[in-house]
Protein backbone atom coordinates (compact mmCIF):
# COMPACT_ATOMS: atom_id res chain seq x y z
CA UNK A 1 0.00 0.00 0.00
CA UNK A 2 0.74 3.25 -0.23
CA UNK A 3 1.08 7.06 1.35
CA UNK A 4 2.04 10.60 0.28
CA UNK A 5 4.52 12.12 2.39
CA UNK A 6 6.21 15.71 1.91
CA UNK A 7 4.55 15.20 -1.95
CA UNK A 8 6.67 11.61 -2.37
CA UNK A 9 4.49 8.12 -2.66
CA UNK A 10 5.85 5.76 0.04
CA UNK A 11 5.13 1.92 -0.60
CA UNK A 12 4.69 0.20 2.79
CA UNK A 13 3.42 -3.03 4.05
CA UNK A 14 1.79 -3.42 7.52
CA UNK A 15 0.43 -6.97 9.70
CA UNK A 16 -2.08 -5.62 12.69
CA UNK A 17 -2.88 -8.28 15.22
CA UNK A 18 -3.83 -6.03 18.05
CA UNK A 19 -0.41 -5.94 19.62
CA UNK A 20 0.36 -2.91 21.86
CA UNK A 21 3.52 -2.95 20.18
CA UNK A 22 4.59 -1.50 16.65
CA UNK A 23 7.58 -2.70 14.83
CA UNK A 24 8.84 -0.98 11.94
CA UNK A 25 11.55 -2.27 9.33
CA UNK A 26 13.88 0.12 7.77
CA UNK A 27 16.02 -1.82 4.89
CA UNK A 28 19.69 -1.12 4.15
CA UNK A 29 21.02 0.99 0.74
CA UNK A 30 20.44 -0.93 -2.42
CA UNK A 31 17.65 -3.10 -1.04
CA UNK A 32 13.90 -2.69 0.00
CA UNK A 33 11.27 -4.24 1.97
CA UNK A 34 11.75 -7.76 0.68
CA UNK A 35 15.14 -7.81 2.01
CA UNK A 36 13.45 -7.93 5.40
CA UNK A 37 10.77 -10.50 4.60
CA UNK A 38 11.53 -13.42 6.39
CA UNK A 39 12.05 -11.78 9.64
CA UNK A 40 8.80 -9.76 8.71
CA UNK A 41 6.92 -13.01 8.32
CA UNK A 42 8.54 -14.29 11.70
CA UNK A 43 7.84 -11.04 13.82
CA UNK A 44 4.39 -10.38 12.47
CA UNK A 45 3.06 -13.52 14.42
CA UNK A 46 3.35 -12.16 17.56
CA UNK A 47 3.84 -8.10 16.72
CA UNK A 48 1.95 -5.21 14.58
CA UNK A 49 5.00 -5.20 11.91
CA UNK A 50 5.19 -2.56 9.06
CA UNK A 51 7.84 -1.82 6.91
CA UNK A 52 8.83 1.03 4.56
CA UNK A 53 10.59 1.29 1.28
CA UNK A 54 12.65 4.10 1.77
CA UNK A 55 12.47 6.79 -0.77
CA UNK A 56 14.47 5.88 -4.06
CA UNK A 57 13.88 2.52 -3.35
CA UNK A 58 11.88 -1.02 -4.21
CA UNK A 59 8.53 0.78 -4.97
CA UNK A 60 8.94 4.27 -3.21
CA UNK A 61 9.02 7.48 -5.30
CA UNK A 62 12.52 9.23 -5.52
CA UNK A 63 13.15 12.36 -3.17
CA UNK A 64 12.74 15.57 -5.50
CA UNK A 65 16.00 16.82 -4.33
CA UNK A 66 19.18 15.70 -2.66
CA UNK A 67 18.12 14.35 0.64
CA UNK A 68 20.55 14.18 3.48
CA UNK A 69 20.26 11.10 6.18
CA UNK A 70 17.73 13.68 8.35
CA UNK A 71 15.18 13.98 5.37
CA UNK A 72 14.93 9.84 5.38
CA UNK A 73 14.46 10.68 9.47
CA UNK A 74 12.18 12.90 8.75
CA UNK A 75 10.06 10.65 6.49
CA UNK A 76 10.10 7.84 8.91
CA UNK A 77 8.90 10.30 11.71
CA UNK A 78 6.09 11.73 9.51
CA UNK A 79 4.77 7.88 8.95
CA UNK A 80 4.65 7.62 12.45
CA UNK A 81 2.66 10.33 13.18
CA UNK A 82 0.21 9.61 9.99
CA UNK A 83 -0.22 6.16 11.20
CA UNK A 84 -0.75 7.31 14.88
CA UNK A 85 1.63 4.68 16.02
CA UNK A 86 3.11 4.59 19.85
CA UNK A 87 5.09 1.95 21.54
CA UNK A 88 7.27 2.07 18.20
CA UNK A 89 10.50 -0.30 18.23
CA UNK A 90 12.47 0.49 15.15
CA UNK A 91 14.60 -2.21 13.71
CA UNK A 92 17.02 -0.49 10.64
CA UNK A 93 19.83 -2.89 9.05
CA UNK A 94 22.39 -0.82 7.43
CA UNK A 95 21.65 2.36 6.45
CA UNK A 96 18.58 1.93 7.74
CA UNK A 97 20.13 1.69 11.19
CA UNK A 98 21.64 5.47 10.02
CA UNK A 99 18.35 6.98 9.55
CA UNK A 100 17.72 5.34 12.74
CA UNK A 101 20.04 7.38 14.79
CA UNK A 102 19.58 10.23 13.23
CA UNK A 103 15.91 9.80 14.32
CA UNK A 104 16.30 9.35 17.50
CA UNK A 105 19.78 11.38 17.94
CA UNK A 106 18.81 14.73 16.04
CA UNK A 107 14.97 14.65 16.23
CA UNK A 108 14.56 13.60 19.74
CA UNK A 109 12.32 10.69 18.74
CA UNK A 110 11.50 8.31 21.76
CA UNK A 111 11.13 4.59 20.90
CA UNK A 112 10.33 1.79 22.73
CA UNK A 113 13.58 -0.29 21.86
CA UNK A 114 15.93 -0.07 18.91
CA UNK A 115 17.47 -2.78 16.94
CA UNK A 116 20.78 -1.77 14.50
CA UNK A 117 21.79 -4.37 12.72
CA UNK A 118 24.91 -3.99 10.92
CA UNK A 119 24.95 -0.54 11.33
CA UNK A 120 26.08 2.19 8.99
CA UNK A 121 27.01 5.76 10.88
CA UNK A 122 30.55 5.49 12.01
CA UNK A 123 32.89 7.76 8.98
CA UNK A 124 35.60 5.13 8.73
CA UNK A 125 39.27 6.48 9.17
CA UNK A 126 41.01 7.90 6.08
CA UNK A 127 44.41 7.08 5.34
CA UNK A 128 46.52 9.65 3.85
CA UNK A 129 46.94 7.92 0.38
CA UNK A 130 42.71 7.95 0.49
CA UNK A 131 42.89 11.85 1.17
CA UNK A 132 45.46 12.40 -1.38
CA UNK A 133 43.35 10.93 -3.72
CA UNK A 134 40.06 12.40 -3.14
CA UNK A 135 41.49 16.32 -3.46
CA UNK A 136 43.38 14.92 -6.15
CA UNK A 137 40.01 14.43 -7.68
CA UNK A 138 38.47 17.12 -6.53
CA UNK A 139 40.98 19.42 -8.32
CA UNK A 140 41.02 17.65 -11.47
CA UNK A 141 36.96 17.91 -11.64
CA UNK A 142 37.05 21.92 -10.98
CA UNK A 143 39.78 22.11 -14.15
CA UNK A 144 37.42 20.47 -16.15
CA UNK A 145 34.89 22.41 -15.67
CA UNK A 146 36.61 25.84 -16.15
CA UNK A 147 37.93 24.28 -19.48
CA UNK A 148 35.55 22.52 -21.39
CA UNK A 149 32.35 23.77 -19.26
CA UNK A 150 30.11 22.13 -17.29
CA UNK A 151 28.32 20.04 -19.69
CA UNK A 152 31.11 18.24 -21.02
CA UNK A 153 32.90 18.12 -18.21
CA UNK A 154 29.86 16.26 -16.66
CA UNK A 155 30.26 13.41 -19.16
CA UNK A 156 34.00 12.73 -18.29
CA UNK A 157 33.59 13.09 -14.49
CA UNK A 158 31.04 10.50 -15.02
CA UNK A 159 32.26 8.04 -16.93
CA UNK A 160 35.14 7.92 -14.33
CA UNK A 161 33.27 7.57 -11.32
CA UNK A 162 31.69 4.69 -13.13
CA UNK A 163 34.99 2.75 -13.23
CA UNK A 164 35.87 3.73 -9.65
CA UNK A 165 32.76 4.15 -7.61
CA UNK A 166 31.28 1.62 -5.46
CA UNK A 167 28.70 -0.76 -6.63
CA UNK A 168 26.12 1.20 -4.67
CA UNK A 169 27.11 4.63 -6.42
CA UNK A 170 27.06 2.78 -9.94
CA UNK A 171 23.83 1.20 -9.48
CA UNK A 172 22.22 4.60 -8.49
CA UNK A 173 20.13 6.55 -10.56
CA UNK A 174 21.79 10.01 -10.96
CA UNK A 175 19.75 12.07 -8.24
CA UNK A 176 20.14 9.05 -6.23
CA UNK A 177 23.99 9.20 -6.70
CA UNK A 178 24.00 12.05 -4.80
CA UNK A 179 22.15 11.08 -2.04
CA UNK A 180 24.32 8.41 -1.55
CA UNK A 181 27.32 10.89 -1.44
CA UNK A 182 25.13 13.10 1.35
CA UNK A 183 24.59 10.44 3.58
CA UNK A 184 27.87 8.14 3.35
CA UNK A 185 30.05 10.63 4.21
CA UNK A 186 27.49 12.19 7.30
CA UNK A 187 29.32 10.86 10.86
CA UNK A 188 27.03 10.53 13.13
CA UNK A 189 28.92 9.51 16.07
CA UNK A 190 27.85 12.48 17.50
CA UNK A 191 24.21 11.19 18.31
CA UNK A 192 24.81 8.27 19.76
CA UNK A 193 25.21 9.08 23.31
CA UNK A 194 21.82 10.74 23.69
CA UNK A 195 20.31 7.61 22.24
CA UNK A 196 18.40 6.02 25.45
CA UNK A 197 15.98 4.02 24.47
CA UNK A 198 17.36 -0.03 25.23
CA UNK A 199 19.27 -0.98 21.99
CA UNK A 200 20.12 -4.05 20.46
CA UNK A 201 23.30 -4.18 18.38
CA UNK A 202 23.46 -6.88 16.08
CA UNK A 203 26.79 -7.77 13.84
CA UNK A 204 28.23 -9.98 11.90
CA UNK A 205 31.69 -10.91 12.59
CA UNK A 206 32.83 -11.31 9.21
CA UNK A 207 31.05 -7.65 8.53
CA UNK A 208 33.78 -5.63 5.81
CA UNK A 209 31.02 -3.13 5.18
CA UNK A 210 30.05 -1.72 8.55
CA UNK A 211 32.82 -3.77 10.26
CA UNK A 212 32.58 -5.31 13.66
CA UNK A 213 34.66 -2.50 15.01
CA UNK A 214 31.86 0.04 14.63
CA UNK A 215 29.44 -2.13 16.52
CA UNK A 216 32.06 -1.36 19.44
CA UNK A 217 32.03 1.81 19.05
CA UNK A 218 28.24 2.13 19.34
CA UNK A 219 28.36 -0.40 22.23
CA UNK A 220 30.70 1.98 23.55
CA UNK A 221 28.75 5.12 23.24
CA UNK A 222 25.18 4.10 23.22
CA UNK A 223 23.99 4.07 27.56
CA UNK A 224 21.83 1.28 27.64
CA UNK A 225 22.99 -1.13 24.53
CA UNK A 226 24.43 -4.74 23.87
CA UNK A 227 26.42 -6.09 21.20
CA UNK A 228 25.64 -9.78 19.80
CA UNK A 229 27.92 -11.18 17.14
CA UNK A 230 27.07 -13.73 14.98
CA UNK A 231 29.48 -15.88 14.15
CA UNK A 232 30.46 -16.72 10.25
CA UNK A 233 27.95 -13.75 9.30
CA UNK A 234 28.51 -10.78 6.83
CA UNK A 235 26.96 -7.58 6.40
CA UNK A 236 23.70 -9.33 6.28
CA UNK A 237 24.32 -11.13 9.58
CA UNK A 238 20.36 -11.87 10.12
CA UNK A 239 19.74 -13.64 7.09
CA UNK A 240 23.35 -15.50 7.31
CA UNK A 241 22.43 -16.69 10.40
CA UNK A 242 18.75 -16.15 10.81
CA UNK A 243 17.62 -18.69 13.68
CA UNK A 244 20.18 -17.26 16.06
CA UNK A 245 19.48 -13.75 15.01
CA UNK A 246 15.43 -14.84 15.66
CA UNK A 247 16.42 -16.25 19.11
CA UNK A 248 18.21 -13.17 20.11
CA UNK A 249 15.39 -11.03 19.01
CA UNK A 250 12.64 -12.20 20.47
CA UNK A 251 14.74 -12.34 23.61
CA UNK A 252 14.97 -8.58 23.68
CA UNK A 253 11.32 -7.85 22.61
CA UNK A 254 10.49 -10.06 25.87
CA UNK A 255 9.36 -7.51 27.83
CA UNK A 256 7.39 -5.46 24.62
CA UNK A 257 4.58 -9.07 24.62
Amino acid sequence: MDIVINNIKINYIKNEIGSKTNIIFLHGWGANINSFMPVINEVSKKYNVYAIDLPGFGLSDEPSKDYMVEDYSKIVLEFINKLKLDNVVLIGHSFGGRVIIKLVGALKFIPKKIILIDSAGIRPKRSLKYYIKVYSYKFARNMLKIILGKKKSYKIIEKYRSKVGSQDYKNASLIMREVFKNTVNEDLKKYLSSISAPTLLVWGENDIDTPLSDGKIMEKMIKDSGLVILKGAGHYSYLDNYNQFIRVLYKFLEECD
